[in-house]
Formats: C-alpha cells, sequence, structure tokens
C-alpha cells in the first residue's frame, strides 16, 4: 500500500531520483512535456490528443482541438484564434484585425494608408458598414433597400435604391447606372459612353485615351465599340483600336464565333463542336471537336492531344499537363529555373505527390498525401514530418487552422526528422509511445510511462511504473561514436 501512495505521488510531482534528476513528467496518453523536433521550443501535451501547448521562439501556441486554438507572437506582433474551426475565427496582424462567423457575420479593421483607423462590420449578404477616420469613406448599406459602398463586391463604388430597381456602380473610372438590373443600363467614363437594353440591344464605344503608368509613363489606353441585337443572337466589337493588337470579333450563338487580329485568329462552328485557333504570338494552331472533350494543337507554343476522358497530353516551354482516363491519373509540370514543380495525382485527391525543386541549389520541398491514410512533408531545409491517419490535410494542404485544430485528434502516428540537428521523435497513440534522439542522447516512454528509458553522456536509466531503477555508466569514449548516437 505504501508503495502504491509513492507512485502516485511520483506521477502527479513529476519528481526523478536516481539518476534522472529534475526529468519532465513522461505519462504518454496522460501528460508528456518534450522539446520540438523541428524547431527550436518545446511542447506539452495531456488528455491524449485534446490539449496541448507549444513554445517555439517568439511563438506560443495552446489548444483544446478540435473546439479552440489560439496562437500568440509577440515577434511579428500577431494573434490567431480559432473556436470550432471555421466556424469563428479570428486574426490580427498589427492593429488589422478580423472576427467572422461562417463567413456570413464579420467584424475587421485597422488603420491603411489612406486612413488611420477604420472598422467594419459585415452581415453578408444584407448589411455592410464602416466607420472611418476619414468621414469621406464612411458607408452603410442594407440589402435590398438603399446603400453606398466603397471598395467592396469588387467594385469600387456602390450605390443602389431598392435594388435591382436602381444601383450606380464605379470600377475606376467607368460608372454605370442599372435599371431594373440587369435588363437596362447606361455607362459612362474617361472617353467611354453606352447603354443596353437586353437582351435587345446595346452598344458601347471608347475612345483612344491616356494614362500614366506606376512607372510615371504615359501610355496608349486602346478603345473599342462592342453592340449586340437580341443577345445572345448577335454581337460584334473591336478593341484595341489605337493599339498594335486591333481586335475584331462577331458572335452569332451557337452558329459561329469570328475572331481575328494581328496576334491570334479564331474561328467557331456550332460551338462548341467545331473550333479552330491560329495564334501566331505564342505560335501554335489548335483544334477544338468538340470542346473540351477533343481537342488538338501544335506548334513551338502549345502541343496538345486530348480525348477527354481516355487521355491528355499537353506541353509547352515551361508547362506540361497529362492525363489518362481521367480522374484517374493526372500530372503536371511548371520548370521556369530556379523553379521545377511536379505533381502527381490519382483520383484527384485519393493520392497527391508534390515535388517542388531549386535548380540552382538542388534544395527540394515535397509532399506526399494518401487519403486518409497518410501525410508526409519534406522541406527545403531537409526536415522530414510523416503523419497517418490525415481526413482533411490532403483536400487542404498548408491550412495552419486544420493543423492545430483537427491534425492532432486524428494522427495517431507522427515521425519527425531534423537532419541538421540529427534529432529525430516517434510518437503512437498520442505519446503512448514515445521515443525521442538527438547526437548524445535517447529517450524511450511506453505506456503512460510506466516503462521509460534515458541514455546520454551520464549513461542509462531506467524506470519501471515511476521508480527509478537505477543507471548504468557509459565510457566517455562511446558515448556519440556508437549505435546509441544515431
Amino acid at each position: 500500500m505504501k508503495r502504491f501512495f509513492l507512485c502516485g505521488a511520483l506521477v502527479l510531482l513529476g519528481v526523478a531520483s536516481d539518476g534522472f534528476g529534475a526529468e519532465p513528467l513522461h505519462a504518454g496518453f496522460l501528460f508528456d512535456h518534450f522539446d520540438l523536433t523541428l524547431d527550436l521550443g518545446e511542447r506539452t501535451e495531456a488528455a491524449g490528443p485534446f490539449f496541448y501547448s507549444e513554445q517555439k521562439e517568439t511563438q506560443h501556441l495552446w489548444a483544446l482541438p478540435p473546439l479552440f486554438s489560439w496562437t500568440r507572437d509577440p515577434g511579428i506582433d500577431s494573434e490567431e484564434i480559432d473556436f470550432a474551426y471555421p466556424i469563428l475565427t479570428y486574426d490580427r496582424y498589427g492593429e488589422q484585425y478580423r472576427w467572422q462567423l461562417f463567413q456570413l457575420i464579420s467584424f475587421a479593421g485597422g488603420p491603411s494608408q489612406e486612413e488611420k483607423a477604420v472598422d467594419r462590420f459585415t452581415l453578408f449578404p444584407f448589411y455592410f458598414q464602416q466607420r472611418s477616420s476619414n468621414p469621406e469613406q464612411n458607408y452603410t448599406a442594407l440589402m435590398p433597400f438603399y446603400g453606398h459602398l466603397k471598395n467592396r463586391l469588387f467594385k469600387d463604388e456602390m450605390y443602389f435604391v431598392m435594388f435591382p430597381l436602381y444601383g450606380q456602380t464605379r470600377k475606376k473610372d467607368v460608372v454605370t447606372d442599372n435599371y431594373l438590373y440587369p435588363f437596362f443600363h447606361l455607362r459612362h467614363g474617361d472617353g467611354l459612353t453606352g447603354w443596353q437594353f437586353w437582351p435587345f440591344y446595346g452598344r458601347e464605344h471608347k475612345e483612344v485615351t491616356s494614362r500614366t503608368n506606376g512607372f510615371n509613363e504615359v501610355e496608349t489606353v486602346g478603345g473599342h465599340d462592342k453592340q449586340f441585337v437580341l443577345s445572345p443572337l448577335f454581337a460584334e466589337q473591336t478593341t484595341g483600336i489605337g493599339t498594335t493588337n486591333l481586335t475584331w470579333t462577331q458572335t452569332s450563338f451557337p452558329a459561329y464565333s469570328i475572331q481575328r487580329s494581328a496576334r491570334r485568329d479564331v474561328t467557331t462552328v456550332l460551338w462548341p463542336f467545331f473550333s479552330r485557333i491560329d495564334d501566331r504570338e505564342k505560335k501554335y494552331r489548335e483544334w477544338q471537336t468538340p470542346w473540351p472533350f477533343v481537342v488538338i494543337a501544335r506548334g513551338e507554343g502549345k502541343t496538345t492531344t486530348r480525348f477527354f476522358p481516355l487521355f491528355s497530353r499537353a506541353h509547352n516551354a515551361t508547362l506540361e499537363s497529362d492525363f489518362y482516363l481521367w480522374p484517374l491519373y493526372k500530372y503536371n509540370r511548371i520548370h521556369s529555373d530556379p523553379l521545377d514543380r511536379k505533381r502527381t495525382r490519382i483520383l484527384l485527391f485519393l493520392y497527391s505527390d508534390i515535388n517542388a525543386k531549386n535548380t540552382e541549389t538542388g534544395a527540394f520541398e515535397r509532399r506526399t498525401d494518401f487519403w486518409p491514410f497518410f501525410t508526409r512533408r519534406h522541406d527545403f531545409n531537409g526536415n522530414t514530418r510523416l503523419q497517418i491517419l490525415a481526413v482533411l490535410e490532403p483536400y487542404l494542404p498548408n491550412n495552419r487552422s486544420i493543423e492545430r485544430d483537427y491534425s492532432p485528434v486524428w494522427s495517431f502516428w507522427r515521425g519527425e526528422n531534423n537532419p541538421k540537428t540529427g534529432s529525430a521523435s516517434q510518437s503512437l497513440l498520442w505519446n503512448l509511445y514515445r521515443r525521442q534522439s538527438t547526437p548524445g542522447s535517447k529517450k524511450c516512454s511506453l505506456l503512460f510511462g510506466l516503462f521509460q528509458y534515458q541514455s546520454d553522456t551520464e549513461g542509462k536509466r531506467v524506470r519501471l511504473f515511476y521508480i527509478p531503477m537505477g543507471k548504468t555508466k557509459t565510457s566517455a569514449t562511446t558515448v556519440g561514436t556508437g549505435p546509441a548516437a544515431n
């Protein structure tokens, strides 16, 4: 009975003696504290996959997977909080912040180049509000009744009253007044006028103008003439007026479409059944019969042979894209020195292998996913990490929230190796078995820490049921040179 209470006290206090010194408690699934393998720092895990905290350089993270995680990094003044990701998240970088609930309700703000302070509230798609230190940037919108928006929904400015009865949008210098959207609109801008009564008739004309670019150089902005009658039965347009690439296009959908320019000619009959492309700029010719099922292209700029879904082979000087029995096998490659990136996929996300290489240094990065069995990563520094069971990682690679909040729940095996420091670690069933090694030491814990082994320059030590069983001294001439150092 006394021995029972003594063992319990050792577990709770993490006290070690007879050679173990102040070694932290290793109780496997229940509690474990250890040094990180791939980075400088330390990590504590408890209650299996349902709690952990991690300190890595200036970054501190603690989490209750899959419900909550909180990451702070004073070094770069950033903060991230996840509540049952992606239900509720908070992100802050400096003074910029954003709260969001299902991407439908959000609070965001912070200073910008033009404003000392700005705060936005969105109840998508019904209510939009912004309050700024610059009153001219304030807006409020309540869909569909009345509103004024700036730099939202891909427009520089929007104004509406009882939408779709009336709405006005501005993109750069082009202003469009919509009445009974999308049927009637008036449009004007720098050298531009136009109107449409869709689908019956519409026309637009733009004069040749000029502007000053970011390099303080004056450049020509081409003009255009566009019109349609009983869309999509007939449409005609001439673009690039005043430039070296004057382009004329006429379409009567689906009967035919013709495009002619100095750089490229396209002829389509009974779309999508018959199309021919003659691209003189990129130096290739292409036939589509019908698109996208049968595509043949030949030339310096593009070579393609596609009979979907049986097979396809397409490449040019920098890109390659092939498939066989799509989606059974898919291969893509980008080669543009110093980048050489290849990706092989089987059944889309069932198996994926991405290999990116720096052709100048020879360093490479590789990621292999076999859903849902494993994901393996090799970074440019040579570090490797293997995770057994990867339910979401193949679909959302490099998603930090998935790695923080969900990966710990199902990754019952983790293996990491750092070749620069010579460190390696393996963990089975959330540290029910854990092994960690460095060039000068080895540690092993099994069955909630009931068996523990450690060897370093001071010798070898063993614990059984948290009770130190003594130690064996190691000769100084053999430490770091024998099998124990590997």
